[in-house]
């Protein structure tokens, strides 16, 4: 009889511990808490534009658009934990998925703008490979425009005057890349 007392206490524990041991630790709470403040704190950087393409809920988003009011330390504090803690509540993979979209849109932009830079700077220290490459990747470039703006970059370079020509040749090379896509 004893035995079988000790048994149902036995299975009494192990429920327990099988409860405890499903269940988050609190560290692992606090964890994703805070990787939900970081996702707010990104979101809260985003530009008004950036924002709008979010699809966000609409308490959340005047949260955020709270957030972009408060001038205080403290509030800013509380207001992020306030939007971690909305986050909580919604499918918070879709939009980190977006925001990792928007960031990565920057990012390719950023790319594209320093290879643009390089080709403009390569072309007005007269770099015939990379006009080759240029043509090779605009077939409807007009090439007379282009070696116009060539020669007046090189010659403000030589004559070190302000660089405008040097600017209207990088805005070409942008609206023939953005012509591309």
């Amino acid at each position: 009889m004893m035995t079988s007392e000790f048994d149902r206490t036995d299975l009494k524990d192990m429920d327990e511990n099988r409860k405890t041991a499903s269940a988050p630790s609190k560290s692992q709470v606090k964890r994703e808490c805070h990787q939900l403040q970081d996702l707010g704190d990104e979101i809260i950087k985003l530009s008004s534009d950036d924002l709008n393409s979010l699809e966000l809920p609409g308490d959340l988003r005047e949260a955020i658009l709270i957030a972009h009011k408060i001038k205080s330390r403290s509030g800013l504090k509380r207001q992020r934990q306030y939007i971690g803690k909305l986050l909580r509540g919604y499918d918070n993979e879709v939009i980190a998925s977006q925001l990792r979209k928007i960031q990565h849109r920057h990012d390719t932009n950023t790319a594209q703008f320093k290879r643009l830079e390089q080709w403009r700077n390569k072309l007005v220290d007269n770099d015939k490979a990379v006009l080759d490459e240029i043509i090779e990747r605009f077939p409807d470039i007009d090439r007379q425009h282009i070696n116009q703006l060539i020669r007046a970059a090189q010659q403000e370079n030589q004559h070190d005057k302000p660089p405008a020509a040097s600017r209207k040749l990088f805005r070409y090379l942008r609206e023939l890349e953005d012509n591309l896509d």
